[in-house]
């Protein structure tokens, strides 16, 4: 590997590997991290919580679907007009509270996945690939993990394997069919990223819950989501492009090492 390579191994590990959100977030409302790790929702609550994560995933898909369709091409990804527009909508959000949080989700993950194609793009991937919308969701799954994981289940490669068999499945389908987000494959796929994905949204949720969250707090926590799941994207399609060139195995033995 080159050392222009080995550099950008270097900072693809460092992006998938920092702090996760439940810390991120408690950092940016100045509550302590056991807050948002130990702290629970009330079950009714948290089912609306899981099932608004879920449609904003299956949301998400559809306007990925639909927006990756731009000029091919390496070209920089737009990062602040994104984080302007989620800053926005969780200034929205974050004024109505829980309510606001239920109707903001979708069309802040929607615009979080719009973001991460775009990311993909400038990583040399085709944003009109199959394949790439799949891995654009699996970005979404790098948020959080679940309370029976440890840490090792929590890296990324590991991530990835989790969700291996659903995408590959996926990739077979949507390769031989037109394909839509009702796909039995992509829905696999979707309640896998859905379930990792509803972690990091209770957190903000519980977040949100925290005394004096209102508007401006909103956006501030939509700015820490979407600043994480960037470098997430970052790091994930640099690794790929990696793979792509010099294969997998030689690539997490490097990623392990680095």
């Amino acid at each position: 590997m080159s050392a222009a390579d080995l550099a950008d191994l270097a900072r693809a590990k460092a992006l998938l590997e920092s702090p996760g959100l439940a810390i991120q977030l408690a950092n940016t409302v100045g509550a302590p991290v056991e807050y948002l790790l130990a702290k629970k929702l009330p079950v009714p609550v948290s089912g609306l919580v899981h099932r608004a994560a879920r449609r904003a995933v299956e949301a998400g898909y559809s306007a990925a679907a639909a927006t990756l369709g731009q000029p091919e091409g390496k070209v920089a990804a737009s990062n602040r007009a994104h984080k302007f527009a989620v800053a926005s909508t969780g200034a929205l959000g974050g004024f109505f509270g829980l309510p606001g949080l239920l109707v903001e989700l979708p069309v802040t993950t929607a615009t979080m996945l719009r973001s991460i194609a775009d990311i993909a793009r400038s990583e040399g991937e085709s944003p009109r690939d199959e394949g790439t919308r799949l891995a654009c969701i699996e970005v979404l799954a790098m948020g959080g993990r679940r309370s029976d994981d440890d840490g090792a289940e929590s890296g990324y490669f590991a991530t990835r394997a989790a969700l291996a068999q659903q995408v590959t499945a996926a990739s077979r389908y949507l390769a031989t069919s037109l394909g839509s987000g009702g796909a039995p494959a992509v829905v696999r796929v979707i309640n896998a990223v859905a379930s990792r994905f509803s972690i990091p949204v209770t957190q903000k949720a519980l977040a949100q819950a925290a005394p004096l969250i209102g508007a401006a707090a909103g956006a501030t926590l939509n700015l820490v989501f979407i600043h994480h799941f960037q470098n997430a994207a970052r790091g994930h399609f640099i690794i790929r492009r990696l793979e792509r060139k010099h294969g997998l195995p030689r690539i997490r033995a490097a990623y392990e090492t680095t």
